[in-house]
């Protein structure tokens, strides 16, 4: 898990954690049921306050991301969670009503967009 707190930000630490961790979660690069850090080790790790970390993976475990395995650790999400299924698909949702904006503003048509989308779900497919 590469995680890289920033000084001169304007967002909280931990703020800055939960979002590092769940994007990286969103992108595939934690992947379903890994397990993350100890709380006190990512402390350690980032030299920060325990507190801090705690506040982070308490936000993570609140929107889906992760879960809390008694005597185990933190374990990314299966994408069997519900929280996390929805989670992904406003994600998903979002970026096409982005992509579908940002190609009506340079003027492709509906069928254009979609003709665009399914070139991508190709390229995707194929590369699995």
């Amino acid at each position: 898990m590469n995680i890289v707190i920033k000084n001169k930000s304007d967002a909280p630490i931990y703020e800055q954690i939960k979002e590092q961790i769940r994007e990286q979660i969103l992108d595939g690069k934690a992947k379903e049921n890994e397990q993350l850090p100890s709380i006190r080790q990512l402390a350690k790790d980032l030299k920060i306050s325990v507190i801090t970390t705690t506040r982070a993976y308490n936000d993570l475990m609140e929107e889906g991301f992760i879960v809390s395995v008694s005597g185990k650790g933190y374990f990314v999400a299966s994408k069997t969670n519900e929280l996390l299924r929805e989670r992904l698909i406003c994600e998903m949702e979002n970026g096409l009503e982005a992509a579908v904006v940002n190609g009506r503003n340079a003027g492709l048509s509906d069928e254009e967009i979609k003709t665009a989308l399914e070139t991508v779900l190709k390229e995707i497919s194929d590369s699995e």
